[in-house]
């Protein structure tokens, strides 16, 4: 259960994301409001927000900003509605790109979305354009000191993980979707802390991107994405250690 790493391409350096490290709070604490506005403010019933705790413990977001955003999406924030919308196109040389985002207005989002595809070279598709080039899977990321190798692959199979990575300081356990949270809790529960856990599109085939200025265009593109308050996640097929 070995090979490597699609979701090591497709994320930026964790430097690069503790220098925005109050950004991601922000994008956390409105994840926590859509779960809690949906479900609830029980986890325990909430399997959405549940997950989005998880991932804000992963991040190392303190209790008390967990407790705030819940709080405050059960009440004086209550009136303010967010949607998950997705945005689908191509950047530089083809490469594919997904864009998960989560908005209270639409008419903001999109073409904010739109320019930046534009600006680096790139072009925003129509749904389903490029979905086809990735497959959606559980993805949990650990610390290699966490554990021994032997301990941690051990675990991880029994868990029913259907692969296990160990490569550049860290661990990865990918699911499918229908067992992510068994798998997770099992692996919780062994005592295993995890620096991220997420459900993401990982590509099943990497583009490779030939320019220098294209390249760099790519990075931008990402980054901008990123830096936008009503983007979550950026998916792409980029392998930047190929050229």
């Amino acid at each position: 259960m070995a090979g490597h790493s699609k979701w090591n391409n497709i994320k930026n350096k964790k430097g690069k994301e503790d220098a925005r490290r109050g950004q991601i709070f922000t994008k956390l604490s409105r994840m926590i409001s859509v779960a809690v506005k949906e479900g609830g403010t029980d986890p325990s019933y909430n399997p959405a927000l549940q997950s989005a705790i998880d991932k804000a413990k992963a991040e190392n977001m303190p209790n008390d900003n967990i407790e705030r955003a819940i709080k405050r999406a059960a009440g004086e924030d209550a009136d303010t509605h967010y949607e998950e919308v997705w945005y689908e196109g191509y950047g530089p040389e083809g490469v594919a790109v997904i864009v998960q985002c989560l908005t209270d207005n639409r008419n903001r989002t999109a073409p904010d979305i739109r320019h930046a595809f534009d600006k680096y070279g790139g072009n925003l598709g129509q749904t389903g354009s490029v979905t086809f080039l990735f497959e959606r899977k559980g993805v949990l990321i650990a610390d290699e000191k966490s554990m021994p190798e032997d301990d941690f692959f051990m675990h991880a199979i029994d868990a029913g993980a259907e692969d296990v990575l160990h490569e550049e300081g860290y661990y990865e356990v990918q699911t499918d979707v229908e067992h992510f949270n068994a798998v997770k809790q099992q692996l919780l529960s062994a005592g295993i802390e995890f620096e991220r856990l997420d459900l993401a599109f990982l590509p099943t085939t990497s583009a490779v991107i030939q320019d220098e200025k294209n390249r760099i265009n790519m990075e931008k593109l990402i980054d901008v994405l990123e830096e936008n308050d009503d983007v979550q996640e950026v998916y792409h097929n980029w392998n930047p250690e190929e050229a």
